[in-house]
This record gives C-alpha cells, sequence and structure tokens, in this order.
C-alpha cells in the first residue's frame, strides 16, 4: 500500500505528501479559481500516464537492447463533460535507427503501462497511441 496525503495550502492549492518522501503542489488554474501554483489534478494525471509510457519503453527496449536515445512521449489530454478527460492521445517519438518492427512493437508496449491500463478501464475514456520514428 502507497499513502498519499494532500494538505490544503490556502484556495485550492494542495501540498501533496507521496510516501517515501516525495512532495508536488497541486493546485487549479486561476480561471477555475486556483491560483495556477501546480498542475491541476487532471494534468497530473496526464503528466503519470506520459511518464509511465517512456519508463515503460525504456525497460522493454534495454532488455531487448534497443538504443531508443532520447525517446520522447507526448500526451494530449481532451476533457468531456464536468472538466472530466474523454480522452488521451499518447505519441511516442522514437529515434531514427530503429526498424518498422520495432517500432512497432514499442507502439504496442505502450499500452502495456500500468497507468494507460488503469485509464483504459474507464469505457467513457479513450486512449490512441502512436509512433513517430526519427527521420
Amino acid at each position: 500500500m502507497v499513502r498519499v496525503t494532500a494538505k490544503r495550502r490556502q484556495g485550492f492549492t494542495h501540498d501533496v505528501e507521496i510516501q517515501g518522501g516525495h512532495r508536488l503542489v497541486i493546485d487549479e488554474p486561476e480561471v477555475a479559481g486556483g491560483a495556477d501554483q501546480g498542475p491541476s489534478p487532471t494534468r497530473t494525471v496526464a503528466a503519470a500516464l506520459a511518464a509511465c509510457t517512456a519508463i515503460t519503453l525504456e525497460m522493454y527496449a534495454a532488455r531487448k537492447e534497443w538504443d531508443v536515445g532520447e525517446l520522447r512521449v507526448d500526451v494530449d489530454m481532451e476533457y468531456g463533460d464536468h472538466s472530466v478527460p474523454r480522452s488521451f492521445d499518447v505519441t511516442v517519438h522514437l529515434p531514427a535507427g530503429l526498424t518498422s518492427d520495432q517500432a512497432e512493437r514499442l507502439r504496442a508496449i505502450a499500452a502495456k503501462c500500468p497507468v494507460h491500463r488503469l485509464l483504459a478501464h474507464d469505457r467513457q475514456v479513450t486512449i490512441t497511441d502512436r509512433v513517430e520514428v526519427a527521420g
């Protein structure tokens, strides 16, 4: 079990402590009544998806001894009703030099990251995965 605690700083700004000594500031944008002192909770979900995808791909590539160099993952999130995320568009940017088979395998592996799998359980959320190879 992991414990995460959110403590109100002021307004909607919260200091979030994650077991293990990690700290974040989570807030809402000014347009939503916050002070914009940190990302909103939903933007943090998109950040977690980007980071989890990148780490999952890097771990897989390391086991296969594939050089993914400066791998980059972009996540575009779209909101639906009541500011609830309804879609995530994940784009993995790979360096030149990988084969099309390697790129396709990495696209498939991207969908196996734990955050992707968690979000995919919500049938109202869509996630699109795409790979772009530099060239």
